[in-house]
């Protein structure tokens, strides 16, 4: 059912992110304006070149451009419009301490975002709330996604994995070529999704269909924040549904524990941050860390003998991917100083993940390597501070089952070409990884 229909969703190059800054600068006030006269970044529809270098790669690693300013510039001016300084911000440390300074800058976009960017007048969410709004929906969330309440999920994980492991083994049958996205790297997260959010079985089709139409916003009106509109409006009929007949999964469960102090729309916000966060990230990891892995044979034959431990396997890929280009957006709500750099209310500070995970001075030389034996990392794969990314645990969980399972499975697999991956994407989408087994 989702290996022939899930190319569209494996582009993950076009959902929102940089994209509202881009408009701001290809369109001007006028063409973002709506009808009240404030800016509408709902109208944004795509990355122009002058701020989409940042997120240009060489294979699946940073730029030069973009790593050299982790030394050099670690605070970058982009550009500049009707007042608004865009800066970006590259080294480690500095990026730290931006994500984990809340009482500086504001994530908060709604008074951005017109009507049509929106699904029922809010955008909702984790990522686009500030406290107390924000503090109150994470308590709600994350006693749902610790490793102890994930232990729940673990034999949910292996068995989706088996599963998808059985569907490569399939096509792979005569020693054809096959293709990890649709087989495998997508799968694996979306299943384990609909199964954490409490989905029934027959509406699950019509997820994925809203899931990969979400992921394709090249054409349309709405820009890259009216495409969440679909799986938007599924979650928040699905809720409204669950408030009469309880599923057994998160969406049940927080109405059960939270039923009276969470409306209908702040919980289909969380669960559309659980949907966009646990499938695009992790399937565009399954899918690249595979490539990588196969391009490591001494680590791919350690992991298929189980002689490799995968934990330190699975935080160096996090490193040297970063899937997640920029962190949600930053608008500066009073005066702050990041790495001898003054910024003002009025800004707006976007920070690289990629390039603060390949700083130098967190990983010494080398960076752009893969080496699991370099010893942790404090990594920004999952970003850091108040807006830290709920899912990481369930995120690694997906992860050291899939990458131990394939190998364990696959232990002759090889890479047939490199990964063909998206460009100016906001997280770094991948087309298609061939591989064939045998030598």
């Amino acid at each position: 059912m989702l290996a022939g229909a899930t190319r569209t969703a494996a582009r993950m190059g076009r959902a929102p992110g940089l994209g509202w800054v881009a408009g701001l600068v290809r369109r001007g006030a006028v063409g973002l304006a709506s009808r009240s006269g404030t800016l509408d970044l709902s109208r944004v529809e795509q990355v122009p070149e002058s701020l989409a270098w940042p997120l240009r790669r060489e294979g699946l690693v940073p730029s030069e451009r973009l790593r050299a300013l982790g030394a050099e510039d670690p605070v970058h001016r982009l550009t500049s419009f009707v007042g608004m300084r865009v800066w970006l911000v590259t080294g480690h440390a500095e990026s730290r301490a931006v994500l984990a300074d809340a009482g500086s800058y504001s994530t908060d976009i709604r008074p951005y975002v017109g009507r049509r960017g929106r699904t029922d007048g809010d955008i909702g969410g984790l990522g686009f709330t500030d406290p107390p709004d924000h503090t109150r929906l994470r308590r709600m969330l994350t006693p749902e996604l610790t490793m102890r309440a994930l232990g729940r999920m673990r034999p949910l994980v292996e068995s989706v994995v088996e599963r998808q492991l059985d569907e490569v083994a399939d096509a792979a049958r005569g020693g054809g070529e096959v293709d990890l996205v649709p087989t495998f790297a997508f799968p694996v997260p979306f299943l384990v999704i609909c199964d954490l959010l409490g989905l029934p079985d027959r509406r699950r089709e019509e997820f994925r269909a809203l899931g990969s139409a979400r992921f394709d916003v090249s054409g349309g009106g709405y820009g890259t924040f009216g495409a969440i509109s679909g799986s938007r409006e599924f979650l928040l009929e699905e809720v409204r549904r669950q408030r009469v007949e309880p599923g057994p999964g998160l969406i049940g469960r927080l109405l059960a524990a939270h039923g009276d102090d969470v409306d209908d729309r702040e919980l289909a916000g969380l669960a559309d941050g659980v949907f966009t966060g646990g499938l695009e990230t992790s399937a565009s990891m399954l899918a690249l860390g595979a490539a990588v892995l196969l391009e490591d044979r001494p680590t791919w034959r350690g992991l298929a003998a189980g002689s490799t431990p995968v934990e330190p396997v699975v935080e160096e890929l996090l490193r040297l991917l970063s899937v997640v280009q920029v962190a949600f957006p930053r608008f500066v709500r009073r005066e702050a100083v990041v790495g001898g750099v003054t910024v003002r209310p009025g800004d707006v500070v976007l920070v690289s993940l990629p390039a603060a995970d390949h700083d130098e001075r967190l990983t010494g030389p080398g960076a752009t390597r893969f080496d699991p034996a370099r010893g942790p990392a404090a990594h920004l794969a999952f970003g850091h501070g108040l807006h830290r990314c709920v899912g990481a645990e369930l995120a690694r969980l997906e992860l050291r089952t899939a990458y131990a399972g394939l190998a364990a499975r696959f232990g002759d697999l090889r890479l047939v070409a490199p990964p063909e991956v998206s460009e100016t994407s906001l997280v770094l989408g991948v087309d298609r990884v061939l591989v064939r087994t045998g030598a």
